[in-house]
């Protein structure tokens, strides 16, 4: 990815591949920049609540350092039984998400925002997303997690892989905002600041 420079006209404020993935699709020359945030879950905060100002928090950071720059700024958690699921880190803390995910209903948001400093420009969105998952073994959960390690991800899978194996059905608008970044909300954002991808 190339370095952010003051001619930078896109930047993503996050070092996470999956997002980098995902913004490539686009096909529009972008950087990527640390926002350095800490992402501490505030007193009585909602998951809502929390992904949106994360989001914006994190396009700030870079905002301030790069003004005239477009920075895209998103923030991911998961919900289940209304507790937030954090990146398990561990092989025994994703077993642990998975089991107690078996057999239910795990809601993911998303939050996304798209600011310019420079033009005073910031719009911020959540992009719910949810995944029941099937009633799944103790075999299975083993196997997979041995398979795909997604000890970096929300919720202890990766939907663009195997973890697609793991769901008994899935509802919501935008399937990308799984992986950290809604690619539909986000397009709409760029078409109204003029960073139009089929312009």
């Amino acid at each position: 990815m190339p370095q952010v420079t003051p001619q930078t006209t896109l930047i993503l404020a996050s070092t996470s591949p999956y997002r980098r993935a995902l913004l490539e699709r686009l096909r529009l020359p972008f950087s990527t920049s640390k926002p350095g945030v800490d992402e501490t879950r505030l007193p009585n905060e909602s998951a809502e609540q929390m992904v949106c100002r994360l989001a914006q928090a994190k396009a700030e950071a870079v905002a301030f350092e790069y003004p005239e720059a477009w920075v895209i700024g998103s923030d991911q958690c998961a919900v289940l039984d209304e507790h937030i699921l954090g990146k398990p880190g561990t092989h025994a803390r994703a077993f642990e998400q998975l089991e107690a995910a078996s057999g239910k209903q795990v809601v993911f948001h998303t939050g996304l925002c798209v600011m310019r400093r420079a033009s005073g420009f910031m719009r911020v969105v959540n992009v719910p997303f949810s995944v029941h998952f099937r009633e799944l073994t103790t075999c299975e959960i083993e196997h997979y997690l041995q398979r795909e390690q997604p000890y970096d991800c929300a919720g202890s899978f990766k939907s663009e892989g195997l973890g697609i194996t793991l769901f008994e059905s899935m509802q919501g608008d935008d399937p990308t905002s799984l992986i950290g970044l809604p690619l539909i909300a986000l397009c709409a954002m760029l078409r109204e600041a003029g960073l139009d991808p089929l312009a």
